[in-house]
Order: C-alpha cells, then sequence, then structure tokens
C-alpha cells in the first residue's frame, strides 16, 4: 500500500487496492457508482492493478545473487603422476554465506577432482552468517604440457562449484588476504613459480534436463585457482639422455677404428642405433600419450639420424678401401667425424637452449 501511495498522486484508500478482488462480482453501473462515490476514475484503478501485477516481476529481476566469500590455503601437492595425468593437493578451503541452503558440506563440487576427501570440516553459523572450514585431500586430473620435456612448466588448476545453485543465486568472491600455500613444503624437483586466485563463470551448453529453459544453457559461478610450477630439469635431463649420447659416442668412435677392423665399425654403429630406440621407449613410458613432436622425439630423432648416417659413411669408406684408396678413405673418415661431431652438438644445444628459454 505504501508503495502505491508513494507512484500516485494523491492517497489510496485500502478499498481501493481490493476493488480487483471483488469487481467480478459487480455489474458495470455498480462498479462506476462506487468509483463516483469515491472520485476515482477507472483510469487509475487500472493503472494500480497494473503495478500490483508487475511488482512481483520486478522484484525478482532486480534479486541480487548471495555472495560467497571464499579462500584457500594450500599444505602440500605430492604423487606428481605424469602418465597417468594426475596429482595430489592438500587444502585448507573456507566459505562465508548467509544463505543457508547453499550446504557447501554436501553441494561442493570439484569438477576437476577424480575424487577427494574431508578430513576435517566445521561450521560456524553465529551472528546470521555461516563460517564453513574445510580440509580436503583432492586427487586432480589436469594436462600435462610436454613438448619441451624436461625443460617445461606446468599449470596445476583447481576450481570449485555449488552443484545446486546457479550463477542467478550464488556468486563467489575471492578471499586475497595473506598467502595462498604454505612456503615452507617442498616440491620435489620443481618450483613453485606462482599462485593466483580469482572467481568466473562455467558455461554448460546443457539444461541437465531442465524443460522449463528456453535453450539448453545454465551458468555456475566458481572459484578458481591457478598454481604454476617449473622443474628443475639438468640432473632429470642427464638422468634419461645419458645413454643416449653414449650410444651416439660409440658410433662416432667407429671414425677412428682401423680400416682392418670394418666390420666392427658396422657391428658398434648398429648396436648404438638399437641402443638409442631402447632409450626412447624407456623414457617415452614415463611421459603421457602426445600427438605433437615433443623435445624428446627430436633429440631421439637426431640422434637416430646421425648414427645413420654414421653407418652410411663406413659403407662409403669400405667402397674406397675396396677400390685401394686407403689414405683417401682415411682422409674421409676424419673429415666426417668433424663435421658429424659439430652438427650434432649445435643441434642438440639449440634445440635444448630454445626449449629451456621457453620454460623460463
Amino acid at each position: 500500500m505504501l508503495y502505491l501511495n508513494n507512484i500516485c498522486s494523491q492517497p489510496i484508500e485500502p478499498f481501493v487496492v481490493m476493488i480487483p478482488i471483488f469487481a467480478h462480482t459487480m455489474t458495470l453501473h455498480q462498479l462506476n457508482s462506487l468509483l463516483n462515490y469515491y472520485k476515482v476514475s477507472l483510469k487509475r484503478v487500472m493503472f494500480i492493478i497494473a503495478l500490483a501485477l508487475l511488482a512481483p516481476h520486478v522484484n525478482a529481476e532486480g534479486t541480487k545473487p548471495d555472495t560467497v566469500k571464499t579462500g584457500v590455503y594450500i599444505t602440500s601437492i605430492h604423487d606428481i603422476n605424469f602418465k597417468d595425468k594426475e596429482y595430489t593437493v592438500n587444502l585448507w578451503l573456507w566459505l562465508k554465506y548467509k544463505n543457508k541452503d547453499f550446504n557447501f558440506e554436501e553441494n561442493l563440487e570439484i569438477p576437476q577432482a577424480k575424487s577427494f576427501t574431508k578430513s576435517f570440516s566445521t561450521v560456524d553459523s553465529t551472528g546470521g552468517r555461516v563460517y564453513l572450514l574445510m580440509k580436503l585431500q583432492c586427487v586432480m586430473k589436469d594436462s600435462w604440457a610436454i613438448d619441451n620435456f624436461p625443460f617445461d612448466y606446468q599449470k596445476l588448476r583447481f576450481s570449485i562449484e555449488n552443484s545446486q545453485f546457479d550463477s542467478k543465486s550464488l556468486v563467489f568472491v575471492a578471499d586475497t588476504l595473506g598467502k595462498h600455500f604454505d612456503p615452507r613444503f617442498t616440491l620435489r624437483g620443481w618450483n613453485i613459480d606462482s599462485i593466483s586466485v580469482t572467481t568466473g563463470t562455467k558455461l554448460y551448453e546443457t539444461g541437465f534436463g531442465d524443460e522449463t529453459l528456453a535453450k539448453p544453457h545454465t551458468e555456475y559461478s566458481n572459484f578458481k585457482v591457478l598454481l604454476i610450477i617449473n622443474r628443475n630439469a639438468m640432473g632429470l635431463f642427464w638422468k634419461m639422455f645419458l645413454g643416449m649420447y653414449i650410444a651416439f659416442l660409440i658410433a662416432y668412435i667407429c671414425f677412428y677404428i682401423h680400416k682392418d677392423s670394418i666390420d666392427s665399425r658396422f657391428g658398434l654403429s648398429v648396436g648404438a642405433l638399437f641402443a638409442v630406440v631402447g632409450n626412447k621407449y624407456i623414457v617415452d613410458s614415463a611421459l603421457p600419450d602426445s600427438t605433437t613432436f615433443t623435445l624428446v622425439d627430436m633429440l631421439h630423432g637426431i640422434t637416430l639420424l646421425f648414427i645413420l648416417t654414421v653407418i652410411m659413411s663406413t659403407s662409403y669408406s669400405l667402397i674406397l678401401i675396396k677400390r685401394n684408396k686407403d689414405e683417401q678413405a682415411k682422409k674421409f673418415d676424419l673429415v666426417a667425424a668433424q663435421v658429424l661431431l659439430a652438427c650434432y652438438v649445435l643441434i642438440n644445444a639449440w634445440l635444448i637452449y630454445s626449449a629451456s628459454r621457453v620454460a623460463l
């Protein structure tokens, strides 16, 4: 009533607002007589009726979603499984909100988690606001960037949603005070580059079976954590590629074997070839499948190509020897050895340097 009085220039008697309720039981003559008696115009009554009908819709459209202030503190990251694209994270998660229907203890959704468990949970609902604190252990699934392995950096993602309330009812607000990870925890073989805490909206091109929606499209507010880590690469690099380089050096020294042992030159080169192939299978077994040509593929491919060149050079030297051109064969071996070694070292150095710079 107060809302209608504020809009109209004159006060409205209570009975006027009740007219639409019993107007259908009155004749037009009786209704006009009643309006004339109280000096109220028909247009004014129709305006009041329109306001009464539209008011609920205006209020519904103007309602703002409730906010949930959310923070996180990561205590450890471990069990990084490159092959299965998994890692485990332990963290504290807290949420502050007023609408008790949100019930994050039951409605917490972690989209990228393979599984998660709550080892601790406490709720404080004093002061008309819910404060929920949980300790979680999550086994997360993520995609790894292995193009420059082992000179790589990875992005570890963590996000939460409410499975029952979309962005029209709930929005997250990030609690950015303080640190978001324990600086004392060490991630073996990795360095923590940066961490960011943000909020956003995730789009789902489906109505989840809700036939009342005009189109299959829903939006859910989410809280996101992005942790960027880079690898301590040199130790792992030599551990994985030392066998490959030794195999190449074994093939390389064939250039200095005397012509009387030409068969040994072929045997060593072919053995080195198989050694590199075996080393590649061992390295690939620790990495996820990839459709791109990675640094691992390029280094092994170049090594195989150069060992094949050594075998071809040995074949040419054998041809010269059979033609009694021993000095020419010896000279060819020396030149070929220096050129192949220089090219191999330069190409490897350039590929490794490029990969390490991208990681930075």
